[in-house]
């Protein structure tokens, strides 16, 4: 029965890499059905699957969470670049590392446009299989991943090692699921993605999905010293790779670029760019890591593609301030498998400079996942039904009125647009932090419960929610539980939860920092605003104007009495070491996150700098340290280790 078992498996698993990624079947439908009811036949008398048996493949019982799953080795992302130019720029970086040996060779190959996905072998069978994630925990999929036919389940290679791929929808195979009816998917690449982060491996193994790998990225009990090297293995152990990579000089692989740009719409599945890698890997290693990618591999992408289509309609959003900006409706236009139909326009000038009205030809660009852009209108006339600023807003009818190049409600009380949009930012994770929070729920509460006004979500009781569908008692309390523990928050967190204009995260900080209260903020002068470094004259103005309205003073006032109580910010301790010197801190740290590390050099009269320039005193370099620390070491900055920093702190 055993050797039965393994002659089915094996026929049964060619069978379907002919049908699912080939070009013809070898059987049909029915002789392929006949082998494998006789395989799960034998597999239930026996109580022995094998490891790579395809009936694996359709799909095992959902599971109700994806478990974290740590890397073995870190994922990384790529850097990019979108000319010839820059490529040679990150090439002639390639030969100053590599020195006198050279000539370089260089690795091309397609980037796949679905989901990373990270498989890991162990004793020659696959043991898991996650998602990128974060680069370091990903999501487990082994289930979903089983599914895919072209992944083995064994490998002749007994050691452990994780190999990295996409995992990717053919274009052929997306018609055809369309064509059926029973589901209309958008697009190949979210219709990979959603298969393989679905909980319900039978719907991953629907969708017909294949895999492309491409690094090894951990391995026990063997090395490679070029990408040749470690893609012959791949190839012996059957792992699904692209039936293209090219191999050359610089001169040679922007030649090809060429070649593989124009051979983009005859490809059967979707690429958003090329990848260029050195071939190789010890010069790979040298050249090192920045925070977030590595130096010796960059992704080229393509350039912005552009369509015509036509305007049927613009419209006007209210935003959380009141400000109006238009939006193009657009005859729906293909952009390599994504249907774009709508596109931002700043504001009314922008529609007058572009020459664009209802009914208008116009060029869209679209550059990879950017937001498509009206580009101007290709029609000789003017448009024969312009459009204007309108006079009442078109959320609650109240007068709108022009400041500058932008156009603003006026009602600021009760235009739903601009409540929700407040409620939404004041609870939001940098703000109040109000767990569970969503623009849904504000919704809801302004439309169901009337809300107009901030401070009333803190006179919210479990009354207030009995008429509500949805909102079941653990929902409710949850929900309250949030907004109370909210009322305890830092001053930072609150100025930024204001909406003050012109006042992110980092200005809120910045003033907290230096007031150390709510009210010394709030009655700050002029004067006193712009000596605060980063805080210039438009800023200080917005502060001065927004405490200055009585109406949005009386809010606060009913916030502070309802309970919301802001944290002074802690008195800087000026430290002799710190004090006065600007530090920038990079790469991976032990002891405390980075986060944590720059508001200890705030909180002790320093400054942390996000950039490394002639003013920086200090670069405390964690693991990993990329461009920073290489700019640090050009300009001849001090470079502190993390103990190296402490020790100077005195602790």
């Amino acid at each position: 029965m055993l050797e039965r078992m393994k002659f089915l498996v094996r026929k049964l698993n060619e069978y379907s890499d002919s049908y699912y990624f080939g070009s013809t079947p070898q059987v049909s439908d029915e002789e392929f059905d006949a082998l494998m009811d006789e395989l799960r036949a034998l597999e239930e008398a026996t109580g022995t699957v094998l490891p790579d048996s395809p009936t694996h493949s359709v799909g095992a019982e959902a599971v109700s969470e994806f478990l974290p799953h740590t890397h073995l080795a870190r994922l990384w992302s790529l850097d990019k670049v979108r000319s010839e130019g820059e490529l040679r720029e990150w090439g002639a970086r390639c030969e100053k590392a590599a020195g006198s040996r050279r000539p370089i060779e260089y690795l091309l190959e397609y980037k796949f446009d679905g989901l990373t996905i990270n498989l890991t072998y162990d004793g020659g069978e696959l043991i898991q299989a996650a998602t990128r994630g974060n680069g370091i925990t990903g999501e487990g999929i082994l289930a979903q991943a089983a599914t895919i036919r072209s992944i083995p389940k064994t490998v002749p290679y007994k050691g452990r090692f994780e190999v990295r791929g996409e995992c990717y929808m053919h274009l052929s195979v997306l018609d055809e699921l369309n064509a059926k009816g029973e589901e209309q998917l958008k697009n190949a690449r979210n219709a990979a993605a959603g298969a393989i982060r679905n909980l319900d491996p039978k719907v991953t193994a629907s969708r017909r999905l294949d895999c492309a790998c491409y690094n090894i990225g951990y391995i026990e009990g063997k090395s490679f010293e070029t990408r040749r090297e470690m893609y012959d293995f791949m190839r012996e152990n059957e792992l699904p790779m692209s039936d293209w990579v090219f191999y050359g000089d610089l001169d040679q692989v922007i030649a090809e670029i060429d070649v593989a740009l124009a051979r983009r719409s005859s490809l059967d599945f979707l690429i958003d760019g090329l990848v260029i890698k050195l071939n190789d890997l010890r010069l790979f290693d040298e050249m090192g890591f920045t925070d977030k990618f590595p130096r010796g591999e960059i992704a080229y992408k393509f350039p912005a593609e552009e369509l015509v289509t036509v305007i049927e309609n613009i419209t006007w959003e209210v935003g959380r301030t009141g400000k109006l900006t238009p939006l193009a409706h657009l005859e729906p236009v293909d952009f390599a498998g994504v249907t774009v139909k709508k596109a931002t326009l700043n504001n009314y000038d922008d529609i007058l400079r572009k020459n664009v009205g209802i009914g208008s030809r116009v060029l869209i660009r679209r550059s990879n996942d950017v937001i498509p852009e009206i580009l101007k209108s290709v029609d000789e006339h003017e448009p024969e039904r312009p459009v204007s600023i309108p006079e009442h807003c078109p959320a609650c009818g109240a007068k709108v009125e022009r400041r500058g190049a932008h156009a603003f409600c006026t009602n600021s009380l009760s235009c739903t647009p601009q409540i929700v949009g407040r409620l939404e930012h004041f609870a939001s994770r940098n703000a109040m932090d109000i767990d569970g929070f969503s623009e849904k729920t504000a919704l809801l509460l302004v439309d169901a419960l009337g809300l107009t006004t901030i401070p009333q979500l803190y006179e919210l009781n479990a009354e207030s929610f009995s008429e509500l569908a949805g909102f079941g008692e653990k929902r409710v309390n949850n929900l309250l539980e949030a907004i109370e523990r909210s009322k305890d928050c830092k001053l930072d967190a609150f100025l930024f939860a204001l909406g003050i204009p012109n006042v992110g995260s980092k200005t809120a900080k910045d003033l907290a920092s230096a007031f150390g209260s709510f009210d010394r903020v709030r009655s700050a002068a002029f004067d006193e605003l712009i000596a605060i470094p980063d805080v210039g004259e438009i800023v200080a103005a917005s502060l001065i104007d927004f405490f200055a309205d009585e109406h949005i003073n009386a809010q606060i006032d009913r916030l502070l009495a309802n309970g919301v109580t802001p944290r002074e910010a802690e008195q800087k301790q000026n430290n002799d070491f710190v004090s006065g010197k600007t530090f920038v801190v990079t790469g991976t740290l032990e002891r405390m996150g980075r986060k944590q590390i720059e508001e200890l050099i705030i909180s002790l009269g320093g400054k942390a700098s996000g950039s490394v320039s002639k003013k920086t005193d200090y670069v405390l370099a964690g693991e990993s340290a990329g461009s920073k620390l290489d700019k640090a070491r050009e300009l001849g900055i001090p470079v502190l280790s993390e103990e190296e920093f402490f020790a100077s702190l005195g602790e």
